[in-house]
């Protein structure tokens, strides 16, 4: 694939630390895709999407978003993207819509415009009647749901999730899914590290698998089974990848 036709193309991506973390890793997704990246602890997701983001610096390698070198022009990388980590960081003092108001100022974006995204954006997440509460007395999930809103505030082309369904009740889950989905459905590009594999499996385009920094495996569901020869489920197959990649 063209690293233009691409949402995400890296080639050679390296970063070590004791060890390597990521090992020359090529990876290429498509616009409009919802991709799910798998892997064990330690297999170096969050380090690459890490690197993607800019909040780490490669030892190797290229980074492509949606056609700019984020690596020479990191802010015009930033400006069409959206990162959430599993430990979101929102500040505590403002209610969800002052956050989000907050957030569309660095971006620039004018308040009457803000302000309706950011209504928009936190009823879709069911925090409607949480408008005006202090952020502080938040749960995990409803903070996640919080730094979610405002990593989308500005319309981002591509999206970067780290385990976003982490300590998200069912019903909580289900908003931060549709929400996804809608995204996607619209043109938008996501890029989601999970370990319930089940939500990978009825969710994402196209599957990853990283072990040892390295990918092992791609493909929709339905080309890992044909890979793996059986019909088996998403779990199974995920398994029987790492053991053969640490066999290797």
């Amino acid at each position: 694939m063209a690293t233009s036709e691409a949402a995400l193309a890296v080639r050679g991506l390296t970063k070590r630390f004791d060890r390597p973390a990521v090992d020359a890793l090529d990876l290429s997704v498509r616009r409009g895709e919802f991709y799910a990246l798998l892997g064990p602890n330690g297999a170096g997701k969050t380090t690459t999407l890490r690197m993607v983001v800019g909040l780490l610096r490669p030892d190797a390698g290229s980074i492509s978003i949606l056609g700019t070198d984020a690596l020479a022009d990191p802010v015009a990388a930033k400006q069409v993207m959206a990162w959430v980590s599993d430990e979101p960081m929102i500040y505590d003092k403002l209610t969800p819509l002052e956050y989000l108001e907050f957030v569309a100022g660095l971006w620039g974006i004018d308040a009457v415009s803000a302000e309706a995204s950011a209504r928009e954006l936190l009823a879709s997440l069911g925090l409607g009647p949480h408008l005006h509460e202090r952020c502080e007395g938040f749960s995990k999930g409803m903070r996640q749901k919080v730094a979610l809103a405002g990593a989308l505030v500005h319309d981002p082309s591509l999206i970067i999730l780290d385990e976003p369904l982490t300590g998200l009740d069912a019903l909580s889950a289900r908003h931060v899914k549709g929400l996804l989905q809608t995204r996607v459905r619209a043109g938008c590009t996501v890029i989601m590290t999970t370990h319930i594999l089940e939500v990978a499996e009825r969710m994402a385009d196209r599957i990853g698998v990283i072990s040892a920094g390295r990918l092992v495996a791609e493909g929709t569901l339905d080309e890992l089974r044909q890979r793996n020869g059986r019909n088996d489920t998403l779990e199974d197959m995920f398994i029987a990848l790492v053991d053969e990649a640490a066999a290797a």
